[in-house]
């Protein structure tokens, strides 16, 4: 077997062939028909072509390919990965994890990762491209964490709906632990897929943990670095939503009223209950509380709380808040000197608190570092979070962070030109690009990317019961392009090559890592700019990376030279 043999295969086909099934089991979980649906789960699991595509996204695709689990194996050959396809079996064993503790965002604790072997990795991802397609037909409307084609920006567009007319209170909720207490046989039994399936899950969840050269045994929750967790980590928290509609049959009939105007907004284990009246908000926290214990979970009674839109509440880092406005302002329609709301949705002050630190080390650690460099660290930081904030109201907290920069920077300045004045300092490192006499701009041409730069364009929320397996390759393409987080130049390339690869002749889907290409090499005199630039899978970009980086051809294209070569 050679190490051509991988690069050789028709991946285009084998693409074509498991999303074929993928849509089928969709479509088959949709009609409720669950002996089609465990029919096609079955021939989709022994498929050779979706062993190499599940082989290929741990191995080529996924970021973590580098982190070796309990067995040390990582970044496989060509060859090794060939290998992995051939082996892959559904056995109902599992080796442990290996422990990895990762700082958590927004404290100084850490967070327990539990990271697979490649092995067990493969499997899970093979076992993921039969189950999502079922439960992608299964899961609630609002439900928007760790779903294809779904986003925070999605759940906090489903919140803007929601409150946009009336004014409501809000039971602002958290799960302790969530990931850590999932009850694991309620986990399976709410699975319930045919018993081969359910085995070889039930030993992924305890199988156990390697810290250091310790075991500790796993007898409740779902590893948090598997491939497949954030998928049955959904599966165990779906039906709260259902749950909550069912109020109306409990409630009595007093309360009963405007109940079509409660709702329930989930993203992974965070989650808001909203309804006009009090008393509806504080019965669905109750009934919520004694859903999750069937799922061994808790509310966190410390960070659970009831609060009224007026006083607004922090999701997802944005900061959600009614204001009230007159008559002539309001979202509502009233008449006369009745006042209503007005609904701005903002970064939250603690995010943009964070933001600004986070500026400020850099600038400090880069105090003698030149112009230049300062500014390439910076730009980074300053787009990706603009981006996530960029389609709420964010204009003038943007211009307030360039403002508290620009006070940074100039104490920057100062500090590499020690007893120079103020203005040989300012025209030293500020000058004039167009109409703007205050651009931060090295002599090199590059120039600190300001936050105002960033337009605010306004989110489509995703429609209710759509999914990536319902075959709508224009809708989901077309939402790519125009997602916040999206960079400028990837919207700009996926809108000229209307979605597709022009390596493999796919359309790209919701779950695959694209990267930006030179058609021609920088090496062999490309450019910089669109019309040398092309949008590929990340995959895809490693084959073409090889192929223009090849020997010449008075050299041999051999075995030793593509091992030291891999992509």
């Amino acid at each position: 077997m050679t190490t051509a043999e991988w690069n050789q295969l028709n991946w285009r086909k084998l693409e074509k062939a498991v999303f074929k099934l993928q849509k089928r089991i969709f479509r088959a979980s949709q009609r409720g028909d669950v002996a089609s649906i465990r029919k096609l789960q079955k021939t989709l699991i022994r498929s050779w072509s979706a062993k190499c595509i599940a082989v290929r996204k741990v191995t080529q695709d996924n970021t973590g390919k580098k982190t070796a689990g309990v067995g040390g194996v990582k970044s496989l050959s060509p060859v090794a990965r060939l290998s992995l396809v051939n082996k892959l079996r559904i056995t109902g064993k599992s080796k442990p994890t290996r422990r990895v503790w990762i700082p958590k965002p927004g404290s100084n604790e850490k967070r327990p990762l539990g990271i697979p072997t490649m092995y067990d990795r493969a499997l899970q991802a093979l076992a993921k491209l039969a189950l999502e397609p079922e439960w992608e037909a299964r899961f609630e409307p609002n439900s928007y964490g760790f779903r294809p084609g779904r986003s925070c920006h999605d759940a906090i567009g489903a919140i803007f709906g929601s409150i946009s007319k009336k004014d409501k209170y809000v039971l602002d909720a958290d799960i302790s632990k969530c990931f850590d207490k999932i009850n694991h046989d309620a986990l399976i039994d709410k699975v319930n897929t045919f018993p081969t399936l359910r085995y070889q899950i039930k030993a992924w969840l305890k199988a156990g943990v390697m810290d250091g050269n310790s075991l500790f045994l796993t007898t409740e929750g779902t590893p948090q670095g598997g491939v497949i967790s954030p998928l049955l980590a959904n599966i165990a928290l779906h039906g709260m939503e259902n749950q909550i509609k069912r109020v109306a049959e409990i409630l009595p009939g007093e309360k009963r009223r405007n109940l079509t105007s409660l709702s329930l907004i989930r993203y992974a284990d965070d989650f808001v209950i909203m309804h006009e009246e009090k008393a509806v908000v504080e019965f669905c926290q109750h009934v919520i509380a004694e859903w999750l214990n069937g799922m061994g979970l808790k509310l966190n009674p410390s960070k659970t709380k009831i609060v009224h839109t007026s006083e607004g509440f922090n999701f997802l880092g944005f900061n959600v808040r009614q204001y009230k406005v007159g008559a002539y302002r309001s979202s509502r329609n009233t008449k006369g000197k009745i006042l209503g709301f007005n609904t701005l949705i903002t970064p939250s002050p603690e995010k943009v608190k964070k933001h600004l630190e986070k500026i400020g080390k850099i600038i400090d650690i880069h105090h003698n570092a030149s112009q230049a460099t300062l500014i390439s660290r910076l730009n980074p930081v300053i787009k990706g979070w603009c981006n996530y904030y960029s389609a709420q109201v964010s204009k003038e907290i943007y211009a307030k962070c360039d403002h508290l920069i620009y006070e940074k920077l100039r104490a920057w300045g100062n500090r590499k030109c020690t007893g120079s004045k103020a203005k040989e300092v300012t025209k030293k490192y500020w000058r004039t690009i167009g109409n703007n006499n205050w651009e931060f701009a090295a002599h090199s041409g590059s120039k600190l990317y300001r936050h105002t730069e960033t337009p605010i364009v306004r989110h489509i929320k995703v429609q209710n019961n759509r999914s990536p397996y319902d075959g709508d390759f224009i809708y989901w393409s077309e939402r790519m392009g125009k997602h916040p987080e999206a960079p400028k130049r990837v919207a700009i390339l996926l809108k000229e090559q209307k979605g597709k690869c022009p390596h493999c002749g796919l359309m790209f889907k919701h779950d695959d890592l694209l990267e930006v290409d030179h058609i021609i090499p920088k090496i062999m005199g490309g450019k910089d700019e669109y019309e040398n630039f092309q949008l590929l899978h990340r995959h895809c970009h490693d084959v073409k990376s090889v192929t223009d980086r090849k020997p010449t051809n008075t050299e041999e294209l051999t075995d030793e030279y593509l091992e030291t070569n891999p992509f």
